[in-house]
């Protein structure tokens, strides 16, 4: 297992209300990732539960990079690069898979097409989750906002915060809740109290 933690203060620094901030969205979306995990474990599919909490734990190192004031960010590069911008600082310290979790858990994922039509400054690539344990990070960081830190997110609430990006992005969220089911959310409550 690795040290998330550390990894997270090589870049940001502790009691910082950006580290404050990131540490408990990154650890919503690591307790909801390992129950949907455990939950698609039980049902007889294969999945890496630890690499998954752990990747969920930076899916989003990269924000400093970016500027989003708002969320105590104040890089030069547009938000929307903050996915890529994680995947090379993982990179660089030997971690591949969690970096490709970093590119790739941005929206229900970003297509080639939807850089395209969207005017996006990303790279020309898809950026999709492939992997269950990407797909299952993107998923579970739809249901917490870094801007509003707040309870996890019904699902109706969600897809209306993605249609914006297009039916593209609805589809995809709905593949992936039609893979992973509706959230426990009074048992997420329990485990964010015992986080704490």
């Amino acid at each position: 297992m690795i040290d998330y933690l550390s990894i997270i203060s090589k870049y940001y620094k502790p009691g910082d209300p950006d580290y404050e901030l990131l540490v408990k969205h990154s650890t919503q979306v690591a307790l909801l990732t390992r129950q949907l995990c455990q939950r698609y474990q039980a049902g007889g599919r294969v999945v890496d539960i630890e690499f998954a909490f752990e990747a969920a734990m930076l899916h989003d190192i990269g924000v400093f990079r970016t500027y989003a004031p708002g969320i105590f960010c104040c890089g030069k590069e547009p938000y929307i690069k903050h996915g890529i911008i994680g995947r090379e600082i993982l990179e660089s310290l030997g971690l591949p898979r969690h970096a490709l979790v970093c590119e790739r858990h941005t929206g229900s994922g970003i297509s080639k097409q939807d850089i395209i039509d969207q005017h996006l400054d990303l790279p020309l690539r898809d950026m999709l989750p492939i992997s269950i344990e990407e797909k299952v990070v993107c998923y579970a960081d739809k249901f917490y906002s870094k801007s509003r830190i707040t309870r996890c997110k019904p699902i109706a609430k969600v897809r209306n915060s993605l249609s914006k990006f297009g039916e593209g992005s609805i589809k995809r969220f709905d593949e992936l809740t039609a893979l992973f089911g509706e959230p426990d959310y009074a048992s997420l409550d329990q485990d964010l109290k015992s986080a704490k």
